[in-house]
């Protein structure tokens, strides 16, 4: 592995040598990327254009980031980040390398979530963009940008030293192939939604507990991301396995009450508002600081992301549809 890790930062450091302006594209790509934004922004605006590509949306992205979080505790993935230093190739060669606020992820690194996540959950809305298309010419044209913009994100995670090449190419290959089963696949009932909130963090926390008592340190990453990371201020807590494991469980559990209230269907204009509306209130959800309690953090991430699919799909189009038939005064 240590040739392949080489080999990677080399790679990186090529891509960092060259032109200004992939720094000014490839860093903000990588922040945007963040499966977070997939449940907070991706949704939302796909659920206004079909109800039912938004949930294949969210139940992709949430059934991705759980597989995610268990691959990357079996498979123990460096990052290059911290490889660097603690293999000791930092002090062989002269390397001009940075890491950017981006960078200081605290989770393992194999595979990639940037590139795992999005791969899987933007499979259903490449699929409903080409269902639309009637020239095959145009059918073309959502797969081309689908395949883009996952090049693109892979490239701006090695650019910032958070992933090596092949966890790169890893985690979209098991994207791709995981959105492309999921297809078709979505549960309606709420009942099932209910389960799988249940039965996804229960399993990944037994198989936390199991590595432990095998003497693996889960939280291994987290201290060697603390020790290379270049500023204090740029660790994300967020990027833990366990803050993801949170925010599927209630994603899932907010699909399961938007789907025991459905809301009356709206028409394009009042849907579109309503999706403006909730990315709205998801951002500003997001931005509500965090208790410092672990178990009240938790608590807090998991409710947060609940809100998310029950105000998406139940309260504000229940409440647009009671605002259209309101009655006006004269």
């Amino acid at each position: 592995m240590d040739a392949l890790h080489e080999a990677g930062i080399r790679f990186a450091a090529l891509l960092q040598a060259g032109p200004s302006w992939l720094e000014r594209v490839l860093v903000p790509l990588s922040s945007m990327a963040d499966p977070k934004h997939l449940f907070t922004v991706c949704f939302p605006l796909c659920y206004s254009l079909e109800p039912a590509v938004g949930t294949a949306v969210l139940w992709g992205a949430l059934l991705a980031e759980w597989l995610n979080v268990v691959l990357k505790w079996l498979l123990f993935g460096e990052r290059p980040f911290w490889w660097l230093h603690e293999s000791g190739m930092a002090a062989r060669e002269l390397l001009a390398l940075r890491q950017f606020p981006v960078s200081c992820e605290t989770g393992p690194g194999s595979p990639s979530g940037h590139c795992m996540v999005p791969a899987a959950a933007l499979w259903p809305l490449v699929a409903a963009l080409r269902a639309r298309c009637g020239s095959p010419v145009l059918r073309i044209l959502p797969c081309a940008a689908y395949v883009l913009l996952l090049a693109a994100v892979g490239l701006s995670r090695v650019f910032v030293l958070a992933h090596f090449p092949h966890q790169v190419v890893t985690g979209t290959v098991a994207g791709v192939v995981l959105g492309w089963g999921l297809q078709g696949r979505t549960p309606g009932s709420p009942r099932a939604f209910a389960f799988a909130a249940l039965l996804l963090p229960l399993s990944a926390l037994i198989l936390r507990w199991v590595l432990s008592a095998a003497g693996f340190d889960i939280d291994w990453s987290l201290l060697l991301a603390t020790r290379w990371c270049s500023s204090p201020a740029w660790l994300r807590p967020d990027s833990r396995p366990l803050a993801s494991l949170w925010r599927d469980a209630g994603s899932a559990l907010g699909l399961a009450l938007a789907a025991a209230a459905p809301a009356p269907r709206l028409g394009p204009w009042p849907r579109l508002a309503g999706a403006g509306a909730a990315v709205a209130a998801l951002q500003g959800l997001q931005r509500l600081r965090e208790p410092r309690d672990p178990a009240l953090c938790s608590g807090s991430c998991a409710l947060r992301a609940a809100a998310g699919p029950w105000l998406v799909g139940s309260a504000l189009p229940r409440l647009l549809a009671g605002l259209s038939r309101a009655p006006h005064r004269e």
